[in-house]
């Protein structure tokens, strides 16, 4: 009873494989890189265990022998690719730059170019739960070690490295047309004449001072995500409320962990 209470168990608390039976076959990384192919083609939904062991040539029973379910697979798929962040850079502002923001702001752009290379990934993590894998963990403890020297308490700096992967997740959604929503100029047009009607004098003060917005293009949203986080994040380190308001430090770690 005591080793069940020690903690929870996951796909990683267990063998990769059991004692008993033939020689192991395969992987769980092979496995995972085949389901990880499996979803970038065709969706997550497309991800079961018969369709992944046709992909691999073999038959679903055989699959349980390395993983105990479906949802231990997605697990393993949502921590190889966070397994595809580089974290081997500087860390605790003693880069090039000495800059912690900008080693942040690289994170950042790591994994919101992550999750558009993968467009299922924001939808498994939403669904994935409280278990993190140790590249997930790994991805944590870094963000945290480049926040080292910045201001603020270790609540706050949970909560930006939370703020941090949920703009990434918004910015790739955007990027591969997840959100949907119509063309930028057309919806500009409509907000314009809309504005101009005069029932909204607020609306209207805010698009003259700020002009007609440019061209959508991948260049401009990649400015407008570092600007975002630039203000933003410095904003949450500074002053502001303590630790122990709002959600616990277990919520906030298992957001921030999310990349």
């Amino acid at each position: 009873m005591a080793d069940r209470d020690a903690g929870p168990a996951t796909v990683w608390s267990r063998p990769e494989r059991g004692a008993r039976g033939p020689a192991p076959e395969r992987s769980r990384t092979q496995i995972t890189a085949a389901a990880l192919a499996l979803a970038d083609a065709e969706g997550l939904a497309a991800v079961s265990m018969r369709a992944l062991a046709q992909r691999l040539g073999t038959g679903p029973a055989s699959l349980y022998r390395y993983v105990g379910s479906r949802d231990e697979l997605l697990d393993l798929m949502a921590d190889a690719v966070a397994g595809e962040l580089d974290l081997s850079g500087t860390t605790g502002g003693s880069g090039a730059t000495g800059d912690w923001l900008d080693e942040l702001v690289g994170l950042a752009l790591q994994s919101r170019d992550a999750h558009v290379r993968h467009p299922w990934l924001a939808d498994l993590n939403d669904r994935r739960g409280e278990v993190l894998g140790p590249h997930a963990i790994d991805y944590l403890d870094h963000a945290l070690a480049v926040l080292a020297p910045a201001p603020g308490t270790a609540g706050q700096k949970l909560e930006a490295i939370g703020l941090l992967g949920g703009l990434a997740v918004l910015f790739a959604r955007r990027e591969t047309g997840a959100t949907g929503g119509g063309d930028r100029s057309t919806q500009a047009a409509h907000l314009a004449a809309v504005a101009a009607e005069g029932r909204h004098p607020h609306l209207l003060a805010a698009l003259t001072a700020a002009g007609a917005p440019p061209p959508a293009d991948l260049t401009d949203r990649d400015a407008l995500f570092v600007r975002l986080l630039r203000r933003l994040l410095p904003a949450m380190l500074g002053e502001g409320e303590g630790e122990g308001e709002g959600e616990g430090e277990g919520e906030r770690s298992r957001r921030a962990g999310e990349p």
